[in-house]
């Protein structure tokens, strides 16, 4: 893939602060390199937006860069979800495997890479049970909000695409649900809503230090990425799409 622009999903600040030391305002492209570009959407349907805008400012290939959840026991949080397909609305969505595979080798051999589905919700998941639940249902290692939603829009605009998911939170363990209310859309959190929340019982600080800790080691991994396959994200391989429809 010769002269070839990449552009960049993410949801969280968080994630974005793994590619960037530049401020990655909402909805804002963010030049990281001179083959790749940046957009924060937010969390859940705002990456349709963001990848439309990256496909409009010159990006032929999309990635899909962030965070996910365990849907497999056996995953914890750090290790790398490299998916060779997406699991969304009943079907699936095609990965370039050739890309994903060049990704792959490139990566340290410390990072823990698993293949196989994430799947996509649209809401987040609360509890042991509900994870399980969805992990039966779609044959799905881990899930995301993003994910599909970047995935459709490269697949309907015959652009290759891969996902760099890290896994934040395992199985066994889930933010609250009231913690929702004290979170932005870019992951930020606002403390004049989550200290009422600590204060009253409703979050822990237990619970806090887990989702600090997942997501530290979530973004170490996410990190490592970046030092090992580079901004351009090997942009210089010629791709050819693996499908340009559902599988």
């Amino acid at each position: 893939m010769s002269d070839c622009v990449v552009g960049i999903v993410s949801a969280l600040k968080s994630e974005a602060n793994c590619l960037t030391k530049q401020p990655a305002p909402l909805l804002k492209i963010v030049r990281l390199a001179p083959g790749t570009h940046f957009c924060l959407g937010g969390m859940g349907s705002g990456a349709m937006k963001a990848s439309g805008m990256l496909h409009e400012n010159g990006a032929r290939a999309l990635i899909s860069f962030g965070v996910a959840g365990a849907l497999d026991k056996n995953l914890m949080p750090g290790d790398l979800v490299l998916p060779e397909k997406i699991y969304f609305k009943r079907t699936n969505l095609p990965v370039n495997l050739e890309w994903r595979k060049r990704v792959s080798e490139l990566l340290s051999s410390d990072i823990t890479v698993i293949g196989n589905t994430l799947a996509h919700t649209q809401s987040p998941l609360f509890t042991q049970q509900e994870k399980l639940k969805f992990g039966e249902e779609t044959g799905a290692c881990a899930v995301d909000m993003e994910s599909a939603i970047v995935a459709e829009y490269a697949m309907h605009h015959n652009i290759p695409f891969v996902a760099i998911r890290a896994i934040v939170d395992p199985v066994k363990f889930s933010p609250p649900q009231k913690l929702l209310g004290a979170v932005n859309q870019d992951g930020t959190t606002r403390i004049v809503k989550l200290l009422p929340l600590v204060f009253n019982g409703s979050v822990s600080i237990s619970t806090l230090y887990h989702l600090a800790m997942g997501m530290q080691a979530a973004c170490s991994t996410l990190k490592k990425v970046v030092e090992s396959v580079g901004l351009d994200f090997t942009c210089e391989l010629h791709m050819n799409q693996d499908s340009k429809r559902p599988i």
